[in-house]
């Protein structure tokens, strides 16, 4: 799959930033997390290892045009992404090299990891509904398509076409449904969301919050950070599509891979970080400072969350995202969502 392409202005702005600077023994990670997410996790590997880490970030798709362009000279040892089909698109261009240690199969399962290792799931995040306690009925969604039905008209709020959540939750709807159902689905949920289309997240939370609409599509944890700042706030999460013939949740994953040009010197360092991320203290800092899901099944998800062993989660292999994505976005682009 071709890599996206970066605007010349922000692809020449990262190249500059580049931390050329750094400490020759610092590990570099380039990372599509949020620093605030990333960094305690960072703090306690130091702490335990002794190795310190710099990181830069930025959008993940601008970091792996960033890797594609930089090739061998690349500063980056480690890359972490929001998102596995962001790590698959890495992994297809060969930005990322193989990788296992002992213990490794068990402390993230296969389908949270690429068939040759080469980059691992860290942390969960599920596409469900939020809704208004006083306007919407959880009752009558029991399937992420009942948002595309008549009855929802004018009453819910969707990601934009640019959302990587939305373009993983369609492709996750094709793989299961089939095309004719997802544009079925897409053409109603544009049609029902009208003007209530959002770059983030938490301003779909805020809308069904304040009421301005029923329901809204959105990653499980923005529903927990809104209700951590506004405990009174009239939401609820739904999860939706359970049962024997429900197609089940949809699942992304943030995770980590090594860089195909990581540095000599630091491969064993960088071994040595992901092997901590897997682990049950860095699965703990790296999912539940954000209530993500812990890939390791030994370590809890956070309180608040159902475990994830009792949810039905939809039968698509996260390796699938990549080669999913650019038929997807060509049946969002026909249906004309913005």
């Amino acid at each position: 799959m071709p890599v996206a392409v970066c605007a010349p202005a922000l692809l020449a702005a990262l190249l500059a930033g580049a931390p050329a600077g750094h400490a020759g023994d610092d590990l570099v990670v380039y990372s599509g997390r949020a620093e605030r997410f990333v960094q305690p996790a960072l703090d306690a590997f130091q702490a335990e290892s002794g190795i310190a880490a710099q990181v830069l970030t930025a959008d993940s798709t601008a970091l792996i045009n960033r890797l594609h362009a930089e090739g061998a000279r690349t500063a980056a040892d480690v890359l972490i992404t929001n998102d596995a089909g962001s790590l698959e698109r890495a992994r297809e261009l060969g930005l990322l090299r193989a990788h296992a240690f002992p213990g490794l199969e068990t402390a993230i399962p296969a389908r949270f990891r690429a068939p040759d290792n080469s980059w691992i799931g860290l942390s969960g995040r599920l596409w469900v509904i939020v809704y208004n306690t006083a306007l919407a009925d959880p009752g009558a969604l029991l399937s992420i398509l009942d948002l595309g039905e008549p009855a929802w008209n004018g009453r819910i709020a969707i990601p934009a076409a640019g959302s990587v959540y939305l373009q993983t939750g369609v492709s996750v709807i094709r793989a299961v449904m089939g095309d004719a159902a997802t544009t079925r689905f897409l053409r109603g949920v544009k049609r029902n969301a009208g003007s209530f289309v959002f770059e983030k997240n938490r301003q779909i939370v805020a809308a069904v919050a304040r009421g301005d609409v029923a329901a809204g599509l959105v990653n499980h944890y923005y529903i927990h950070r809104h209700l951590a700042q506004h405990p009174d706030a009239p939401i609820a999460l739904r999860m939706t599509d359970q049962g024997e013939r429900g197609m089940g949740l949809i699942l992304n994953a943030a995770g980590v891979g090594i860089t195909a040009h990581v540095k000599r010197e630091h491969l064993a360092a960088a071994q040595a970080l992901v092997k901590f991320l897997t682990a049950p203290e860095g699965q703990l800092l790296f999912a539940h400072a954000n209530k993500e899901y812990p890939l390791n099944p030994l370590v809890p998800a956070a309180p608040g969350l159902p475990p994830l062993d009792h949810v039905r989660i939809a039968d698509v292999r996260l390796d699938r995202l990549a080669d999913l994505r650019d038929p997807t976005m060509t049946v969002i682009e026909t249906v004309g969502l913005r």
